[in-house]
Protein backbone atom coordinates (compact mmCIF):
# COMPACT_ATOMS: atom_id res chain seq x y z
CA UNK A 1 0.00 0.00 0.00
CA UNK A 2 1.13 3.50 -0.74
CA UNK A 3 2.76 4.88 2.48
CA UNK A 4 0.92 8.17 2.22
CA UNK A 5 -2.43 6.39 1.88
CA UNK A 6 -1.61 4.11 4.81
CA UNK A 7 -0.73 7.12 6.99
CA UNK A 8 -3.93 8.89 5.97
CA UNK A 9 -6.04 5.81 6.80
CA UNK A 10 -4.39 5.38 10.22
CA UNK A 11 -4.92 9.06 11.09
CA UNK A 12 -8.33 9.24 9.44
CA UNK A 13 -7.25 12.28 7.40
CA UNK A 14 -9.99 13.08 4.88
CA UNK A 15 -8.03 15.95 3.34
CA UNK A 16 -5.04 13.70 2.62
CA UNK A 17 -7.33 11.09 1.04
CA UNK A 18 -8.94 13.67 -1.25
CA UNK A 19 -5.57 14.93 -2.35
CA UNK A 20 -4.23 11.42 -3.02
CA UNK A 21 -7.40 10.35 -4.87
CA UNK A 22 -7.25 13.46 -7.04
CA UNK A 23 -3.66 12.69 -8.04
CA UNK A 24 -4.21 8.92 -8.48
CA UNK A 25 -7.85 7.86 -8.88
CA UNK A 26 -6.91 4.16 -8.55
CA UNK A 27 -4.87 4.55 -5.35
CA UNK A 28 -7.64 3.04 -3.16
CA UNK A 29 -7.09 -0.26 -4.91
CA UNK A 30 -3.69 -0.70 -3.26
CA UNK A 31 -3.44 -3.14 -0.35
CA UNK A 32 -1.19 -4.10 2.56
CA UNK A 33 0.63 -7.48 2.66
CA UNK A 34 -2.41 -8.79 4.59
CA UNK A 35 -4.53 -7.51 1.66
CA UNK A 36 -6.21 -4.85 3.78
CA UNK A 37 -7.47 -1.81 1.92
CA UNK A 38 -7.49 1.71 3.33
CA UNK A 39 -11.15 1.14 4.23
CA UNK A 40 -10.22 -1.95 6.30
CA UNK A 41 -7.74 0.15 8.29
CA UNK A 42 -10.14 3.05 8.78
CA UNK A 43 -12.98 0.68 9.75
CA UNK A 44 -10.92 -1.04 12.43
CA UNK A 45 -9.81 2.30 13.89
CA UNK A 46 -13.27 3.89 13.68
CA UNK A 47 -12.51 6.77 11.29
CA UNK A 48 -16.04 7.25 9.95
CA UNK A 49 -15.27 10.41 7.98
CA UNK A 50 -12.40 8.75 6.11
CA UNK A 51 -14.59 5.71 5.38
CA UNK A 52 -17.38 7.93 4.01
CA UNK A 53 -14.94 9.65 1.68
CA UNK A 54 -13.35 6.37 0.55
CA UNK A 55 -16.71 4.78 -0.24
CA UNK A 56 -17.66 7.87 -2.20
CA UNK A 57 -14.63 7.26 -4.41
CA UNK A 58 -14.95 3.46 -4.71
CA UNK A 59 -18.08 1.74 -3.44
CA UNK A 60 -16.67 -1.71 -4.16
CA UNK A 61 -14.35 -1.36 -1.13
CA UNK A 62 -17.36 -2.26 1.03
CA UNK A 63 -17.23 -5.92 -0.05
CA UNK A 64 -13.47 -6.24 -0.60
CA UNK A 65 -11.93 -9.03 1.49
CA UNK A 66 -8.49 -9.24 3.04
CA UNK A 67 -6.34 -12.38 3.34
CA UNK A 68 -8.56 -13.73 6.13
CA UNK A 69 -11.72 -13.12 4.12
CA UNK A 70 -12.73 -10.17 6.32
CA UNK A 71 -14.61 -7.23 4.86
CA UNK A 72 -14.30 -3.76 6.44
CA UNK A 73 -17.56 -4.49 8.27
CA UNK A 74 -15.96 -7.54 9.91
CA UNK A 75 -13.15 -5.39 11.29
CA UNK A 76 -15.49 -2.63 12.46
CA UNK A 77 -17.72 -5.17 14.22
CA UNK A 78 -14.72 -6.90 15.82
CA UNK A 79 -13.44 -3.57 17.17
CA UNK A 80 -16.83 -2.47 18.48
CA UNK A 81 -17.00 0.71 16.38
CA UNK A 82 -20.74 1.43 16.49
CA UNK A 83 -20.65 4.59 14.34
CA UNK A 84 -18.55 2.88 11.71
CA UNK A 85 -20.90 -0.12 11.64
CA UNK A 86 -23.90 2.19 11.16
CA UNK A 87 -22.12 3.96 8.31
CA UNK A 88 -21.24 0.71 6.53
CA UNK A 89 -24.78 -0.63 6.97
CA UNK A 90 -26.15 2.56 5.40
CA UNK A 91 -23.86 2.11 2.40
CA UNK A 92 -24.78 -1.59 2.19
CA UNK A 93 -28.41 -0.60 1.67
CA UNK A 94 -27.54 1.32 -1.48
CA UNK A 95 -24.93 -1.15 -2.73
CA UNK A 96 -25.46 -1.80 -6.47
CA UNK A 97 -27.37 -5.02 -7.03
CA UNK A 98 -24.57 -6.47 -9.19
CA UNK A 99 -22.32 -6.86 -6.14
CA UNK A 100 -21.78 -10.52 -5.13
CA UNK A 101 -24.21 -11.78 -2.57
CA UNK A 102 -23.15 -15.40 -2.33
CA UNK A 103 -21.97 -16.53 1.10
CA UNK A 104 -22.70 -19.33 3.57
CA UNK A 105 -24.74 -16.90 5.60
CA UNK A 106 -26.83 -15.81 2.64
CA UNK A 107 -27.37 -19.40 1.62
CA UNK A 108 -28.48 -20.21 5.16
CA UNK A 109 -30.95 -17.32 5.11
CA UNK A 110 -32.40 -18.42 1.78
CA UNK A 111 -32.70 -21.95 3.09
CA UNK A 112 -34.55 -20.76 6.17
CA UNK A 113 -36.84 -18.43 4.27
CA UNK A 114 -37.51 -21.17 1.73
CA UNK A 115 -39.12 -23.28 4.44
CA UNK A 116 -41.71 -20.63 5.22
CA UNK A 117 -42.89 -20.09 1.65
CA UNK A 118 -42.96 -16.35 2.38
CA UNK A 119 -40.84 -13.48 1.09
CA UNK A 120 -37.68 -12.77 3.08
CA UNK A 121 -38.19 -10.10 5.74
CA UNK A 122 -37.13 -6.68 4.57
CA UNK A 123 -34.82 -4.39 6.44
CA UNK A 124 -35.72 -0.81 7.35
CA UNK A 125 -35.34 1.49 4.43
CA UNK A 126 -34.85 -1.24 1.83
CA UNK A 127 -36.98 -3.28 -0.42
CA UNK A 128 -34.98 -6.48 -0.05
CA UNK A 129 -32.32 -8.07 2.16
CA UNK A 130 -30.40 -8.77 -1.06
CA UNK A 131 -29.16 -5.19 -0.74
CA UNK A 132 -27.45 -6.07 2.54
CA UNK A 133 -24.91 -8.59 1.25
CA UNK A 134 -21.95 -7.25 3.34
CA UNK A 135 -23.85 -8.18 6.52
CA UNK A 136 -24.06 -11.79 5.40
CA UNK A 137 -20.65 -12.26 3.81
CA UNK A 138 -18.59 -14.83 5.73
CA UNK A 139 -14.83 -14.81 6.13
CA UNK A 140 -12.61 -17.90 5.81
CA UNK A 141 -13.64 -19.08 9.27
CA UNK A 142 -17.29 -18.83 8.23
CA UNK A 143 -17.88 -15.83 10.52
CA UNK A 144 -20.21 -13.02 9.51
CA UNK A 145 -19.76 -9.53 11.01
CA UNK A 146 -22.36 -10.50 13.62
CA UNK A 147 -20.24 -13.49 14.66
CA UNK A 148 -17.33 -11.10 15.17
CA UNK A 149 -19.39 -8.67 17.22
CA UNK A 150 -20.76 -11.25 19.65
CA UNK A 151 -17.43 -13.05 19.98
CA UNK A 152 -15.94 -9.85 21.36
CA UNK A 153 -18.98 -8.93 23.47
CA UNK A 154 -20.09 -5.85 21.53
CA UNK A 155 -23.83 -5.89 22.22
CA UNK A 156 -24.49 -2.45 20.72
CA UNK A 157 -22.83 -3.42 17.45
CA UNK A 158 -24.67 -6.74 17.36
CA UNK A 159 -28.02 -5.04 17.87
CA UNK A 160 -27.31 -2.63 14.98
CA UNK A 161 -26.50 -5.56 12.68
CA UNK A 162 -29.64 -7.42 13.76
CA UNK A 163 -31.81 -4.36 13.14
CA UNK A 164 -30.49 -4.30 9.58
CA UNK A 165 -30.70 -8.06 8.94
CA UNK A 166 -32.57 -10.08 11.63
CA UNK A 167 -31.97 -13.48 9.99
CA UNK A 168 -28.18 -13.25 10.28
CA UNK A 169 -28.45 -14.30 13.93
CA UNK A 170 -28.86 -17.92 12.80
CA UNK A 171 -26.06 -18.14 10.21
CA UNK A 172 -23.67 -21.01 10.96
CA UNK A 173 -19.89 -20.70 10.84
CA UNK A 174 -17.35 -23.45 10.11
CA UNK A 175 -17.81 -24.82 13.66
CA UNK A 176 -21.58 -25.04 13.21
CA UNK A 177 -22.09 -22.16 15.64
CA UNK A 178 -24.43 -19.30 14.98
CA UNK A 179 -24.21 -15.82 16.55
CA UNK A 180 -27.01 -17.06 18.80
CA UNK A 181 -24.73 -19.80 20.17
CA UNK A 182 -21.93 -17.35 20.84
CA UNK A 183 -24.13 -14.64 22.35
CA UNK A 184 -25.68 -17.23 24.66
CA UNK A 185 -22.25 -18.40 25.83
CA UNK A 186 -21.04 -14.82 26.38
CA UNK A 187 -24.19 -13.87 28.30
CA UNK A 188 -25.40 -11.17 25.90
CA UNK A 189 -29.02 -11.37 27.01
CA UNK A 190 -30.23 -8.43 24.92
CA UNK A 191 -28.71 -9.90 21.77
CA UNK A 192 -30.14 -13.36 22.46
CA UNK A 193 -33.57 -11.86 23.08
CA UNK A 194 -33.35 -9.92 19.80
CA UNK A 195 -32.32 -13.00 17.79
CA UNK A 196 -34.99 -15.35 19.14
CA UNK A 197 -37.69 -12.71 18.74
CA UNK A 198 -37.25 -12.93 14.96
CA UNK A 199 -39.31 -15.85 13.61
CA UNK A 200 -37.36 -18.50 11.79
CA UNK A 201 -37.69 -22.15 10.86
CA UNK A 202 -35.04 -24.10 12.70
CA UNK A 203 -33.03 -26.44 10.52
CA UNK A 204 -32.87 -30.09 11.45
CA UNK A 205 -30.31 -30.33 14.25
CA UNK A 206 -27.76 -33.12 13.87
CA UNK A 207 -25.89 -33.76 17.16
CA UNK A 208 -22.86 -35.24 15.41
CA UNK A 209 -22.39 -31.94 13.58
CA UNK A 210 -22.08 -29.91 16.78
CA UNK A 211 -19.56 -30.57 19.51
CA UNK A 212 -20.86 -27.59 21.45
CA UNK A 213 -24.56 -28.42 21.26
CA UNK A 214 -27.36 -25.90 20.94
CA UNK A 215 -27.53 -22.29 22.06
CA UNK A 216 -29.13 -23.55 25.28
CA UNK A 217 -26.06 -25.68 25.94
CA UNK A 218 -23.87 -22.62 25.44
CA UNK A 219 -25.92 -20.47 27.81
CA UNK A 220 -25.67 -23.16 30.46
CA UNK A 221 -21.95 -23.54 29.82
CA UNK A 222 -21.47 -19.82 30.37
CA UNK A 223 -23.56 -19.93 33.55
CA UNK A 224 -25.96 -17.21 32.38
CA UNK A 225 -29.29 -17.99 34.02
CA UNK A 226 -31.09 -15.02 32.45
CA UNK A 227 -30.10 -16.19 28.96
CA UNK A 228 -31.24 -19.70 29.87
CA UNK A 229 -34.65 -18.29 30.83
CA UNK A 230 -34.93 -16.43 27.51
CA UNK A 231 -34.01 -19.51 25.49
CA UNK A 232 -36.32 -21.81 27.46
CA UNK A 233 -39.23 -19.48 26.70
CA UNK A 234 -38.36 -19.42 23.00
CA UNK A 235 -37.44 -23.10 22.52
CA UNK A 236 -40.18 -25.59 21.58
CA UNK A 237 -40.77 -28.40 24.07
CA UNK A 238 -39.43 -31.10 21.77
CA UNK A 239 -36.13 -29.29 21.24
CA UNK A 240 -35.13 -28.62 24.87
CA UNK A 241 -33.66 -32.11 25.15
CA UNK A 242 -31.39 -31.79 22.09
CA UNK A 243 -27.85 -33.01 22.73
CA UNK A 244 -24.29 -32.34 21.66
CA UNK A 245 -22.08 -34.83 19.82
CA UNK A 246 -21.53 -36.79 23.07
CA UNK A 247 -25.31 -36.90 23.63
CA UNK A 248 -25.16 -34.55 26.63
CA UNK A 249 -28.26 -32.47 27.09
CA UNK A 250 -28.30 -29.01 28.67
CA UNK A 251 -28.81 -30.49 32.15
CA UNK A 252 -25.57 -32.46 31.80
CA UNK A 253 -23.82 -29.12 31.23
CA UNK A 254 -25.56 -27.50 34.21
CA UNK A 255 -24.51 -30.42 36.42
CA UNK A 256 -20.94 -30.08 35.21
CA UNK A 257 -20.86 -26.35 35.98
CA UNK A 258 -22.47 -26.75 39.43
CA UNK A 259 -25.19 -24.24 38.62
CA UNK A 260 -28.07 -25.04 40.97
CA UNK A 261 -30.24 -22.20 39.63
CA UNK A 262 -29.88 -23.37 36.03
CA UNK A 263 -30.56 -26.97 37.10
CA UNK A 264 -33.78 -25.80 38.72
CA UNK A 265 -34.82 -23.80 35.64
CA UNK A 266 -34.28 -26.79 33.35
CA UNK A 267 -36.02 -29.29 35.60
CA UNK A 268 -39.01 -26.99 36.10
CA UNK A 269 -39.39 -26.86 32.33
CA UNK A 270 -38.61 -30.50 31.49
CA UNK A 271 -37.99 -32.89 34.38
CA UNK A 272 -37.28 -35.76 31.97
CA UNK A 273 -33.83 -34.25 31.34
CA UNK A 274 -32.65 -35.76 34.64
CA UNK A 275 -33.21 -39.27 33.27
CA UNK A 276 -31.57 -38.81 29.85
CA UNK A 277 -28.20 -40.52 29.39
CA UNK A 278 -25.23 -39.48 27.28
CA UNK A 279 -23.10 -41.73 25.08
CA UNK A 280 -21.50 -43.36 28.16
CA UNK A 281 -24.98 -43.83 29.65
CA UNK A 282 -24.20 -41.21 32.30
CA UNK A 283 -27.07 -39.20 33.71
CA UNK A 284 -26.72 -35.55 34.82
CA UNK A 285 -26.31 -36.88 38.39
CA UNK A 286 -23.32 -38.95 37.24
CA UNK A 287 -21.89 -35.78 35.69
CA UNK A 288 -22.37 -33.82 38.93
CA UNK A 289 -20.66 -36.56 40.93
CA UNK A 290 -17.77 -36.72 38.47
CA UNK A 291 -17.15 -32.97 38.65
CA UNK A 292 -17.87 -32.63 42.38
CA UNK A 293 -20.81 -30.30 41.70
CA UNK A 294 -22.43 -30.51 45.11
CA UNK A 295 -25.01 -27.72 44.73
CA UNK A 296 -26.25 -29.07 41.41
CA UNK A 297 -26.35 -32.55 42.91
CA UNK A 298 -28.59 -31.44 45.78
CA UNK A 299 -30.97 -29.72 43.37
CA UNK A 300 -31.11 -32.80 41.14
CA UNK A 301 -31.86 -35.11 44.07
CA UNK A 302 -34.49 -32.70 45.38
CA UNK A 303 -36.42 -32.88 42.11
CA UNK A 304 -35.58 -36.47 41.12
CA UNK A 305 -34.47 -38.55 44.14
CA UNK A 306 -34.77 -41.78 42.16
CA UNK A 307 -32.10 -40.58 39.70
CA UNK A 308 -29.59 -42.00 42.19
CA UNK A 309 -30.60 -45.49 40.99
CA UNK A 310 -29.34 -44.87 37.45
CA UNK A 311 -26.15 -46.62 36.33
CA UNK A 312 -23.74 -45.91 33.50
CA UNK A 313 -22.19 -48.22 30.91
CA UNK A 314 -20.01 -49.80 33.62
CA UNK A 315 -22.94 -50.42 35.93
CA UNK A 316 -21.86 -47.66 38.28
CA UNK A 317 -24.15 -45.22 40.06
CA UNK A 318 -23.29 -41.73 41.33
CA UNK A 319 -21.60 -43.17 44.47
CA UNK A 320 -19.17 -45.15 42.33
CA UNK A 321 -18.43 -42.09 40.19
CA UNK A 322 -17.84 -39.80 43.18
CA UNK A 323 -15.34 -42.32 44.58
CA UNK A 324 -13.45 -42.93 41.33
CA UNK A 325 -13.18 -39.19 40.63
CA UNK A 326 -11.99 -38.53 44.19
CA UNK A 327 -14.75 -35.99 44.93
CA UNK A 328 -15.13 -36.37 48.71
CA UNK A 329 -17.62 -33.50 49.14
CA UNK A 330 -19.86 -34.99 46.46
CA UNK A 331 -19.77 -38.34 48.28
CA UNK A 332 -20.75 -36.59 51.53
CA UNK A 333 -23.78 -35.03 49.84
CA UNK A 334 -24.82 -38.34 48.34
CA UNK A 335 -24.59 -40.12 51.70
CA UNK A 336 -26.69 -37.37 53.25
CA UNK A 337 -29.41 -37.15 50.61
CA UNK A 338 -29.67 -40.72 49.26
CA UNK A 339 -31.26 -43.03 51.80
CA UNK A 340 -31.79 -46.51 50.25
CA UNK A 341 -29.17 -48.97 51.46
CA UNK A 342 -29.28 -50.92 48.21
CA UNK A 343 -27.97 -47.91 46.24
CA UNK A 344 -25.04 -47.34 48.61
CA UNK A 345 -23.99 -51.01 48.32
CA UNK A 346 -24.76 -51.53 44.65
CA UNK A 347 -22.15 -53.49 42.69
CA UNK A 348 -20.95 -52.51 39.23
CA UNK A 349 -20.28 -54.92 36.34
CA UNK A 350 -17.11 -56.05 38.12
CA UNK A 351 -18.99 -56.76 41.33
CA UNK A 352 -17.40 -53.79 43.11
CA UNK A 353 -19.27 -51.61 45.55
CA UNK A 354 -18.21 -47.98 46.04
CA UNK A 355 -16.23 -49.18 49.08
CA UNK A 356 -14.34 -51.69 46.92
CA UNK A 357 -13.39 -48.95 44.47
CA UNK A 358 -12.31 -46.60 47.26
CA UNK A 359 -10.03 -49.32 48.69
CA UNK A 360 -8.64 -50.41 45.32
CA UNK A 361 -7.93 -46.83 44.20
CA UNK A 362 -6.57 -45.75 47.60
CA UNK A 363 -9.28 -43.13 48.07
CA UNK A 364 -8.73 -43.16 51.83
CA UNK A 365 -11.00 -40.24 52.76
CA UNK A 366 -13.83 -41.61 50.67
CA UNK A 367 -13.42 -45.08 52.16
CA UNK A 368 -13.42 -43.72 55.71
CA UNK A 369 -16.60 -41.76 54.95
CA UNK A 370 -18.27 -44.89 53.64
CA UNK A 371 -17.38 -47.18 56.54
CA UNK A 372 -18.62 -44.58 59.03
CA UNK A 373 -22.06 -44.96 57.46
CA UNK A 374 -23.87 -47.93 59.00
CA UNK A 375 -25.62 -48.65 55.71
CA UNK A 376 -22.34 -49.50 53.98
CA UNK A 377 -21.65 -53.23 54.10
CA UNK A 378 -17.91 -54.09 54.37
CA UNK A 379 -18.65 -57.80 53.97
CA UNK A 380 -19.55 -57.73 50.26
CA UNK A 381 -17.21 -59.71 48.00
CA UNK A 382 -16.62 -58.76 44.39
CA UNK A 383 -16.47 -61.23 41.49
CA UNK A 384 -12.88 -62.13 42.40
CA UNK A 385 -13.94 -62.99 45.95
CA UNK A 386 -12.22 -59.91 47.41
CA UNK A 387 -13.50 -57.66 50.16
CA UNK A 388 -12.49 -54.00 50.44
CA UNK A 389 -9.97 -54.96 53.14
CA UNK A 390 -8.37 -57.71 51.07
CA UNK A 391 -8.11 -55.35 48.07
CA UNK A 392 -5.87 -53.08 50.15
CA UNK A 393 -3.75 -56.08 51.11
CA UNK A 394 -3.58 -57.16 47.47
CA UNK A 395 -2.52 -53.69 46.43
CA UNK A 396 0.11 -53.65 49.16
CA UNK A 397 1.66 -56.81 47.71
CA UNK A 398 2.81 -54.91 44.62
CA UNK A 399 3.00 -51.29 45.81
CA UNK A 400 4.19 -49.53 48.92
CA UNK A 401 1.51 -48.48 51.37
CA UNK A 402 1.55 -45.19 53.23
CA UNK A 403 0.33 -44.51 56.75
CA UNK A 404 -3.18 -43.53 55.74
CA UNK A 405 -3.67 -46.72 53.75
CA UNK A 406 -2.50 -48.71 56.76
CA UNK A 407 -4.95 -46.79 58.92
CA UNK A 408 -7.78 -47.56 56.49
CA UNK A 409 -6.78 -51.23 56.46
CA UNK A 410 -7.00 -51.33 60.24
CA UNK A 411 -10.47 -49.70 60.22
CA UNK A 412 -11.77 -52.13 57.60
CA UNK A 413 -10.38 -55.07 59.54
CA UNK A 414 -12.13 -53.82 62.67
CA UNK A 415 -15.47 -53.39 60.89
CA UNK A 416 -15.20 -56.85 59.35
CA UNK A 417 -14.56 -58.34 62.79
CA UNK A 418 -17.69 -56.66 64.17
CA UNK A 419 -20.11 -57.09 61.28
CA UNK A 420 -18.98 -60.07 59.21
CA UNK A 421 -18.66 -62.80 61.84
CA UNK A 422 -21.04 -65.16 60.03
CA UNK A 423 -19.49 -64.72 56.59
CA UNK A 424 -16.51 -66.34 54.94
CA UNK A 425 -13.92 -63.72 53.98
CA UNK A 426 -10.39 -63.78 52.54
CA UNK A 427 -7.64 -64.39 55.13
CA UNK A 428 -6.39 -61.34 57.01
CA UNK A 429 -2.79 -60.22 56.62
CA UNK A 430 -0.67 -59.42 59.67
CA UNK A 431 1.05 -56.19 60.65
CA UNK A 432 4.40 -57.85 60.03
CA UNK A 433 3.56 -59.00 56.49
CA UNK A 434 2.33 -55.54 55.52
CA UNK A 435 5.34 -53.90 57.11
CA UNK A 436 7.64 -56.22 55.16
CA UNK A 437 6.06 -55.14 51.88
CA UNK A 438 6.55 -51.44 52.56
CA UNK A 439 9.52 -49.63 51.16
CA UNK A 440 9.92 -46.01 52.14
CA UNK A 441 8.63 -43.35 54.51
CA UNK A 442 11.09 -44.50 57.22
CA UNK A 443 13.26 -41.39 56.93
CA UNK A 444 10.25 -39.08 57.02
CA UNK A 445 8.80 -41.03 59.93
CA UNK A 446 12.11 -40.66 61.80
CA UNK A 447 12.09 -36.87 61.35
CA UNK A 448 8.45 -36.68 62.46
CA UNK A 449 9.17 -38.64 65.64
CA UNK A 450 12.13 -36.39 66.39
CA UNK A 451 10.03 -33.26 65.85
CA UNK A 452 7.19 -34.41 68.11
CA UNK A 453 9.67 -35.47 70.81
CA UNK A 454 11.51 -32.14 70.69
CA UNK A 455 8.31 -30.07 70.85
CA UNK A 456 6.90 -32.14 73.72
CA UNK A 457 10.17 -31.92 75.64
CA UNK A 458 10.30 -28.13 75.31
CA UNK A 459 6.70 -27.78 76.50
CA UNK A 460 7.37 -30.05 79.48
CA UNK A 461 10.51 -28.08 80.40
CA UNK A 462 8.80 -24.68 80.20
CA UNK A 463 5.74 -25.91 82.12
CA UNK A 464 7.89 -27.45 84.84
CA UNK A 465 9.88 -24.23 85.22
CA UNK A 466 6.68 -22.18 85.47
CA UNK A 467 5.64 -24.28 88.49
CA UNK A 468 8.48 -22.78 90.56
CA UNK A 469 8.19 -19.24 89.25
CA UNK A 470 4.54 -18.64 90.01
CA UNK A 471 3.17 -15.38 88.58
CA UNK A 472 3.09 -12.73 91.31
CA UNK A 473 5.63 -14.55 93.51
CA UNK A 474 5.35 -16.15 96.95
CA UNK A 475 4.46 -14.86 100.39
CA UNK A 476 7.64 -14.43 102.47
CA UNK A 477 5.90 -15.55 105.66
CA UNK A 478 3.68 -18.44 104.51
CA UNK A 479 5.58 -19.58 101.38
CA UNK A 480 2.39 -19.78 99.33
CA UNK A 481 1.55 -18.00 96.10
CA UNK A 482 0.42 -14.44 96.68
CA UNK A 483 -2.41 -14.69 94.10
CA UNK A 484 -3.34 -18.26 94.97
CA UNK A 485 -6.86 -17.26 96.01
CA UNK A 486 -7.79 -15.77 92.61
CA UNK A 487 -9.65 -17.63 89.86
CA UNK A 488 -7.05 -16.61 87.27
CA UNK A 489 -4.28 -18.27 89.31
CA UNK A 490 -6.26 -21.50 89.61
CA UNK A 491 -6.77 -21.54 85.84
CA UNK A 492 -3.03 -20.99 85.40
CA UNK A 493 -2.16 -23.93 87.64
CA UNK A 494 -4.59 -26.30 85.93
CA UNK A 495 -3.61 -25.31 82.35
CA UNK A 496 0.10 -25.49 83.21
CA UNK A 497 -0.37 -28.98 84.66
CA UNK A 498 -2.33 -30.11 81.57
CA UNK A 499 0.44 -28.81 79.29
CA UNK A 500 3.19 -30.56 81.23
CA UNK A 501 1.45 -33.90 81.70
CA UNK A 502 0.26 -34.05 78.07
CA UNK A 503 3.78 -33.38 76.80
CA UNK A 504 5.25 -36.00 79.16
CA UNK A 505 2.86 -38.62 77.79
CA UNK A 506 3.87 -37.66 74.23
CA UNK A 507 7.57 -37.96 75.09
CA UNK A 508 7.14 -41.44 76.54
CA UNK A 509 4.95 -42.57 73.62
CA UNK A 510 7.52 -41.45 71.07
CA UNK A 511 10.41 -43.00 72.97
CA UNK A 512 8.83 -46.40 72.13
CA UNK A 513 7.91 -45.43 68.56
CA UNK A 514 10.63 -47.53 66.91
CA UNK A 515 9.71 -50.70 68.70
CA UNK A 516 7.08 -51.37 66.02
CA UNK A 517 6.74 -48.35 63.68
CA UNK A 518 3.76 -49.74 61.74
CA UNK A 519 1.75 -50.53 64.85
CA UNK A 520 2.78 -47.23 66.40
CA UNK A 521 1.55 -45.27 63.37
CA UNK A 522 -1.80 -46.97 63.47
CA UNK A 523 -2.42 -46.97 67.21
CA UNK A 524 -0.40 -44.30 69.03
CA UNK A 525 0.62 -41.60 66.54
CA UNK A 526 -2.80 -39.98 66.37
CA UNK A 527 -3.00 -39.80 70.16
CA UNK A 528 0.47 -38.27 70.31
CA UNK A 529 -0.56 -35.65 67.74
CA UNK A 530 -3.75 -34.78 69.64
CA UNK A 531 -1.98 -34.55 73.00
CA UNK A 532 0.62 -32.23 71.46
CA UNK A 533 -2.22 -29.96 70.32
CA UNK A 534 -3.72 -30.05 73.83
CA UNK A 535 -0.36 -29.19 75.38
CA UNK A 536 0.11 -26.23 73.04
CA UNK A 537 -3.39 -24.88 73.76
CA UNK A 538 -2.84 -25.28 77.51
CA UNK A 539 0.42 -23.36 77.23
CA UNK A 540 -1.38 -20.49 75.51
CA UNK A 541 -3.97 -20.43 78.33
CA UNK A 542 -1.13 -20.38 80.90
CA UNK A 543 0.42 -17.40 79.17
CA UNK A 544 -2.83 -15.45 79.14
CA UNK A 545 -3.62 -16.09 82.80
CA UNK A 546 -0.04 -15.40 83.95
CA UNK A 547 -0.05 -11.99 82.24
CA UNK A 548 -3.49 -11.22 83.65
CA UNK A 549 -2.30 -12.01 87.19
CA UNK A 550 0.90 -9.98 87.03
CA UNK A 551 -0.51 -6.82 85.34
CA UNK A 552 -1.62 -4.10 87.74
CA UNK A 553 -5.40 -3.97 88.24
CA UNK A 554 -5.41 -0.25 87.46
CA UNK A 555 -4.04 -0.80 83.94
CA UNK A 556 -5.49 -4.06 82.64
CA UNK A 557 -5.45 -3.21 78.94
CA UNK A 558 -2.12 -4.98 78.16
CA UNK A 559 -3.57 -8.15 79.68
CA UNK A 560 -6.68 -7.85 77.54
CA UNK A 561 -4.53 -7.45 74.42
CA UNK A 562 -2.54 -10.58 75.36
CA UNK A 563 -5.78 -12.51 75.96
CA UNK A 564 -7.14 -11.40 72.57
CA UNK A 565 -3.94 -12.45 70.80
CA UNK A 566 -3.81 -15.78 72.64
CA UNK A 567 -7.47 -16.55 71.95
CA UNK A 568 -7.01 -15.80 68.24
CA UNK A 569 -3.93 -18.03 67.90
CA UNK A 570 -5.87 -21.33 67.44
CA UNK A 571 -8.21 -19.57 65.03
CA UNK A 572 -5.26 -18.39 62.94
CA UNK A 573 -3.81 -21.91 62.84
CA UNK A 574 -7.11 -23.35 61.63
CA UNK A 575 -7.50 -20.51 59.14
CA UNK A 576 -4.13 -21.39 57.61
CA UNK A 577 -4.27 -25.20 57.81
CA UNK A 578 -8.00 -25.90 58.00
CA UNK A 579 -8.96 -29.39 59.08
CA UNK A 580 -5.46 -30.60 58.27
CA UNK A 581 -4.35 -29.23 61.65
CA UNK A 582 -6.19 -32.15 63.26
CA UNK A 583 -4.52 -34.79 61.10
CA UNK A 584 -1.06 -36.30 61.29
CA UNK A 585 1.27 -34.60 58.77
CA UNK A 586 2.56 -37.85 57.26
Amino acid sequence: MDPALHAAAVKGSVASLRMLAAERPDILGSKTPQENTALHIAAELGHAGFAEEALGVDHKLLVTKNADGDTPLHLAARSGKVDMVELLITHARVLPSEQPQHSPAAAHRKHVDGHTGKPSPTSPGTGSTEALGPLLIANKAGDTPLHQAVQHGWSAVALKLLDAEPSCGHALDAKKQSPLHIAAREGLADVVSKIVSHPWVRERFVPSDSVSGTALHQAVLGGHSRVVEILLEATPEDQIALTDSSENNALHYAAQKNSARVVKLLLNRKVELAYRRNRDLQSPLHMAANYGSTEAMVELLKHCPDAAEMVDSKGRNAFHVAVTSGKVDALKRLLKHVRPEEIVNRVDHGGNTPLHLAAALSRVQSALLLIKDRRVNPCVLNRDGQSARSLIEKRGASEEMDTYEMYLWKKLKKHEACRCQKQQLPPIATYQSLRGRRAGHDEYFKHSVETYTLVATLIATVSFAATFTMPGGYSQTEGTAIHGHTAAFKIFVISNTVAMCSSVVVVFCFIWAWRDPVKFKLDQLMWGHRLTIVACLAMVVSLMTAVYITVAPTARWPAYVVIAIGASTPAVVFLILGKEALYIPL
